[in-house]
């Protein structure tokens, strides 16, 4: 008896009638599942890489805007008291009252060639804004100093620390920055003043209002286009350069802590607002002042009690900007707060 077998391509595979083990309905429905299952494991993952990417470049885009508040691009010197307005000057360094940042500025001596037969022995120190160093040229400060020279006061100019090239250090919204006006206060008093009037502009100025909440060795202040840090205040400067989502706020605010070690809930703005000076207080502000809003200004000058505290609102008034578009009537009032002042501590030494 004799067998005949069919031949069979070997490359073909078993046909399907004669595969060893036969493909159910059941079977193909399970592989069918299975790669179901694996497309949407794996779209799943791709909506959770690309969420995951969403957030981390919102995190660091934050933390980006973080930093930048904490160390703001400052430019660099330009000039000095000599060249810009030919006033002899000293450069001078000091540690922080704090101790914990170092503070470098120019002393600009009062006239040597006074007829009076002692050393001036009132002083100005001038305490910039954010985002600007000493010279601060919009306001501008050198014009300032060479009319206070003619006035026979010595001035200090200095640099905050997030101002500085040499001693950089984060701008902390006033915390450290009123230490370094304190240690600027010190200097001047180390260098002989007996009356020192604190001029400052912006956060300058509500950093002297934090300072003077430290210390009663000040004895006057003026306070121009005066801005309160607070995190909504900031807030809503960021937002004239960029428009950010309401959850934006408590990001960069837990985020600042990172770069600064301090944070905007420690600035005591409400008790720098609320706060009754015993020195006299004479503030400028402008009520076009998009930075700062001029009802602030005013219901603070409102509060004083002080008989020569007084305030200036000018009519369409821009940030900063009040001396350079009414000089004459700045430095009359100015000059007169500063007489009066001087006048006022002559009579108590009496």
């Amino acid at each position: 008896m004799s067998t005949i077998m069919t031949p069979m391509p070997l490359e073909g595979g078993f046909p399907q009638s004669l595969q060893p083990f036969p493909l159910g309905d059941s079977d193909h429905s399970f592989l069918l599942r299975r790669t179901r299952s694996r497309g949407k494991h794996l779209l799943i993952a791709s909506v959770a890489s690309v969420t995951a990417m969403c957030l981390l470049a919102i995190i660091i885009f934050h933390g980006y805007v973080a930093w930048m508040l904490a160390y703001p691009y400052v430019a660099p010197l330009s000039s000095n008291p000599q060249a810009a307005i030919g006033l002899d000057y000293e450069d001078v360094i000091f540690p922080s009252k704090s101790g914990d940042t170092t503070v470098s500025g120019w002393f600009i001596p009062a006239d040597a060639d006074s007829t009076l037969s002692e050393p001036s022995a009132r002083t100005v120190v001038f305490s910039h804004g954010y985002g600007a160093n000493r010279e601060e040229s919009w306001v501008p400060m050198y014009e300032l100093s060479k009319l206070l020279h003619g006035l026979n006061y010595n001035i200090l100019l200095f640099d905050y620390g997030y101002a500085s090239k040499q001693y950089k250090a984060p701008a902390t919204g006033g915390l450290e920055e009123s230490q370094q006006l304190l240690a600027a206060v010190d200097y001047a008093k180390s260098r002989g003043a007996e009356d020192i009037v604190v001029w400052g502009f912006s956060m300058g100025a509500g950093t002297a209002l934090q300072a003077a909440l430290q210390t009663d060795v000040i004895d006057a202040m003026i306070l121009d286009s005066l801005f309160i840090p607070s995190s909504e205040a900031l807030f809503d400067n960021l937002n004239q350069f960029v428009s950010l989502p309401d959850f934006s706020l408590p990001l960069i605010e837990s985020m600042i802590p990172l770069w600064t070690g301090t944070s905007f809930g420690s600035i005591p703005a409400s008790e720098v607002i609320a706060n009754v000076y015993d020195i006299p207080l004479f503030i400028i502000h402008g009520t076009n002042d998009v930075k700062a809003p001029f009802e602030t200004a005013e219901a603070i000058a409102e509060g004083q009690g002080n008989v020569l505290s007084r305030s200036w609102i000018v009519q369409d008034g821009k940030h900063e900007l009040l001396f350079q578009v009414h000089p004459s009537e700045y430095i009359q009032r100015a000059a007169l707060f500063l007489s009066q002042v001087d006048q006022q501590l002559q009579a108590e030494r009496i």
